[in-house]
């Protein structure tokens, strides 16, 4: 189940959200009281309430924004439990102070906004002990780990426990508590309107990620990444899961790179981890902690797929066989011919997508051009290929037959940027830019305008997705849907 909190100026606001949730398919809702800007008129609240309630009244240390007396914070929530509210939130410090009445359920929670303290076990024996019906923990995550340690203990607690870590780091543990057996978990009512650190909405909970569905039997995937918050991946991944039918969910992972070998290694056991994508900056650090590669990932050095499988960690790159078919299928070409032979590719960018794509770019024949800000980088990356490197004021020199943006220049929100002046682009050249947000880079645009070729990062992104996907279950993807879940994210992303 998933708690909704209402934090809103006004009670007629509180109200009217309260019937929307309600009609919208909220089970249950918390009344932020410290948000109501003037006297709180709790009747008016609770009354012919649509739903069952948590009230809770936060003080500043603790998250909330209430600034009157503590005397009256206390004679608030002692009226709520008198009026019989569903549920009511006590901190540790004031449990002892507001005793059991009728049947008011009480959760006795601590709030820790700036870590996820190491004695954890201590702290929930202490909740334990003060007549607590649900035990209730929020820490901030500065590390992926501290999630696993929320969730074991969710796991582990004799009393009903929701645990949660804050931030974007702590995202995991708000979509998976229940899997480990949480009674409920919280939601916000807008994503522009949280309450909390990393608190995701009801929307978010409900349609991309099924809250509600996941259990101890739902199948774990994602997507690992630093940073994580613009992965579109989520969204399609978990629609394609739910056209099929899977008890699957696909969760964003932001891990740094300093946490890698441990969550790998430890964390994605614990948490039950089948499959993850991996993008920047992990491609290539994750080879080491795999116990086996594909050959053409290995031929690369960079993964953007893992499989687990009981002690096995196998590795792929989807990444290469997509961009390929991508630019086979905008020239006429089969993929898998030397259909570039003795042609001149410039390829923009040395991070781990311009790697496979110049790999790919060589099998085919074509003599590749690295161009990168930072030559040093260029330098390496076209060691490793077999290529030339180009300093990045001289990229316009070369007459290439292909061209490929693998940098951010043109990504949204600076979507007036472009890597290539349009006077360098002629009908013969073939662009491809692997900005996905938005599709129709300036990049696209301009080529397009001069009767360019073109293959956009939608083109790519999807079919490196359903690459991953049959990888992950076994199944052909559905691209169409794939596709029309990115144009859906991008659209609303830009409006």
């Amino acid at each position: 189940m998933i708690c909704v909190s209402i934090g809103r100026g006004r009670h007629k606001q509180v109200v009217m959200e309260h019937r929307h949730l309600v009609d919208q398919g909220a089970e249950l809702v918390e009344l932020r009281l410290d948000y109501i800007r003037r006297n709180v008129d709790l009747q008016r609240l609770i009354i012919g309430r649509p739903c069952p309630v948590v009230v809770s009244c936060r003080r500043e240390k603790d998250g909330g924004k209430w600034t009157g007396s503590e005397t009256q914070r206390l004679t608030l929530l002692r009226a709520a439990i008198a009026d019989g509210v569903d549920y009511v939130d006590l901190e540790e410090d004031i449990a002892d102070q507001i005793p059991r009445y009728g049947t008011t359920k009480r959760i006795i929670s601590l709030h820790d906004f700036k870590e996820t303290p190491s004695d954890l076990e201590s702290i929930h024996k202490r909740l334990a002990a003060l007549d607590a019906d649900i035990i209730k923990m929020a820490t901030m995550a500065h590390n992926p780990h501290d999630n696993v340690r929320v969730l074991r203990l969710i796991g582990q607690s004799e009393i009903p426990m929701i645990g949660i870590t804050m931030g974007e780091m702590g995202i995991p543990s708000r979509i998976l508590a229940g899997r480990f057996g949480a009674p409920f978990t919280f939601a916000t009512f807008h994503h522009e309107r949280t309450l909390a650190p990393g608190q995701l909405s009801f929307q978010q909970m409900t349609d991309v990620f099924r809250y509600d569905q996941v259990d101890a039997q739902t199948e774990v995937y994602g997507v690992v990444a630093d940073p994580i918050g613009h992965s579109l991946s989520p969204a399609i991944h978990n629609a394609s899961f739910r056209e099929q039918q899977m008890n699957r969910v696909y969760l964003p992972f932001r891990v740094p790179r300093e946490s890698l070998k441990t969550f790998i290694l430890e964390d994605c056991q614990e948490l039950g981890v089948r499959g993850l994508s991996v993008t920047i900056p992990h491609k290539e650090a994750i080879l080491d902690l795999l116990t086996d590669i594909d050959p053409m990932a290995e031929a690369i050095g960079a993964v953007n797929t893992v499989l687990f499988s009981g002690e096995q960690r196998i590795g792929y790159n989807t990444d290469h066989s997509a961009a390929m078919a991508s630019l086979a299928d905008a020239a006429g070409h089969d993929p898998d011919s030397r259909w570039l032979e003795s042609e001149r590719a410039l390829v923009l960018g040395a991070g781990g997508a311009a790697r496979a794509i110049s790999f790919g770019l060589k099998r085919c024949g074509a003599e590749v051009f690295i161009s990168s800000r930072t030559l040093p980088r260029a330098e390496q990356l076209a060691d490793w290929v077999g290529g030339k490197a180009i300093a990045w004021d001289r990229r316009h020199t070369i007459d290439p037959r292909v061209i490929v943006n693998a940098t951010p220049v043109g990504m949204h929100p600076h979507v007036d940027e472009t890597p290539i002046d349009p006077i360098n682009l002629t009908r013969q050249v073939l662009v491809f830019d692997t900005v996905y947000n938005p599709e129709q880079t300036l990049l696209v645009k301009d080529a397009r305008e001069r009767g360019c070729k073109t293959v956009t990062g939608v083109d790519m992104f999807v079919r490196q997705a359903a690459l991953q996907f049959k990888l992950f279950t076994g199944v052909s993807a559905p691209e169409p849907l794939m596709r029309a879940e990115v144009k859906r994210m991008t659209g609303a992303a830009r409006s």
